[in-house]
C-alpha cells in the first residue's frame, strides 16, 4: 500500500527541522512541493532549500503542484459564506492530492507533503487527505511528523513563556478576535490568520502585544509593547513588509494588562 508522510517543517527556518522530519524526507520517494503563485514563490523556494540541505536519498524526486486560489480573502465575508468558500477550496485541493497520490506514488511507494509549521495547527492538509481517503479511489496509510509552529517560534524570538503561572492560553484567529474580543477565560491569546490587524478592534489599549513576522528567518521582524503605543506601528510595519515581499506570515500574542509578564 502507498504510504504518505505529512511532515511539519517549521515556521520558516531550516534549522527548525527535527531529526524525525529529516528522516521522513529521506524515507519518501516523492516530495510534493506546493506552488502558491509568483507572489508566494519564496515559500516554495524555502521548501526547495530544505530539500537541498537535508535530502540525501538518491532515489528521491520532487513534484511541484499548483495550489488553487481561494475565491475570498481569509477574513472576508460572513461565516456561512466563509465556510462554503473553504469547503469548495478544500474540495478542489483534494482532487489535486488524489491525482498526485495515484499518479506519482507507486503501489508500494512513499510520498511526503511538506507542511509549514505543524500539520495539526491551522493547516488543512490532514482534513483534505481525509476527504481523499473517503472518496475511496486510492488507498494509503498515513504518518504525521510534528514540526515547530509559529506559536513556538514567536515565544522563542520574544524570549517569553506563552502562559503565565497557572493561567490558560487561547489560540484563535483574527476573525474570532474581531467578533469576540479578548477571551474572558484566558490571560493570554495567540492570534493567527489575521490579515486585517484585528488587534486594532480591541477597546482596551492597555493590552500588551508581542508581534512577529517571518519568524525564524533572516527577515524576522519583532515589535512588543502596550497596544495603544505600538498598534499603529505594527500595522504600518506589516503593510510595508507585505508590499516589499509580496506576502507576509505573522502572528502575535495578546496579554491582558495589570498582570505580571511571567
Amino acid at each position: 500500500m502507498r504510504k504518505l508522510l505529512v511532515i511539519g517543517i517549521g515556521a520558516g527556518n531550516p534549522d527548525h527541522m527535527t531529526v524525525q522530519a529529516i528522516s521522513g524526507l529521506n524515507q519518501a520517494d516523492v516530495l510534493f512541493i506546493p506552488d502558491k503563485g509568483e507572489k508566494k514563490n519564496e515559500l516554495a523556494e524555502l521548501r526547495r532549500q530544505i530539500c537541498d540541505r537535508f535530502v540525501t536519498n538518491p532515489k528521491s524526486r520532487r513534484v511541484e503542484f499548483d495550489v488553487p486560489v481561494r475565491d475570498l480573502p481569509v477574513e472576508d465575508g460572513p461565516a456561512p459564506s466563509y465556510r462554503s468558500t473553504v469547503d469548495d477550496w478544500h474540495e478542489a485541493i483534494a482532487a489535486i492530492y488524489e491525482s498526485l497520490i495515484r499518479d506519482e506514488i507507486s503501489e508500494d511507494g512513499c510520498g511526503a507533503f511538506l507542511i509549514w509549521g505543524d500539520p495539526s495547527l491551522y493547516d488543512s492538509a490532514l482534513r483534505i487527505l481525509e476527504r481523499v481517503r473517503l472518496r475511496g479511489n486510492v488507498a494509503f496509510e498515513l504518518e504525521v511528523i510534528p514540526g515547530i509552529t509559529a506559536v513556538q517560534a514567536l515565544a522563542a524570538s520574544h524570549q517569553m513563556a506563552l502562559n503565565r503561572i497557572g493561567d490558560s492560553v487561547l489560540i484563535t484567529t483574527g476573525r474570532r478576535l474581531t467578533e469576540e474580543g479578548m477571551p474572558d477565560n484566558a490571560g493570554s491569546a495567540v492570534v493567527l490568520l489575521d490579515g486585517k490587524c484585528a488587534f486594532n478592534t480591541l477597546g482596551d489599549k492597555d493590552v500588551v502585544i508581542h508581534w512577529g513576522a517571518y519568524l525564524g528567518t533572516p527577515d524576522e521582524i519583532l515589535i512588543s509593547g502596550r497596544l495603544g503605543d505600538v498598534g499603529a506601528e505594527i500595522e504600518r510595519t506589516r503593510e510595508e513588509a507585505r508590499r516589499k515581499k509580496g506576502w507576509i506570515m505573522d502572528t502575535y500574542l495578546l496579554r491582558k494588562p495589570g498582570e505580571e509578564e511571567q
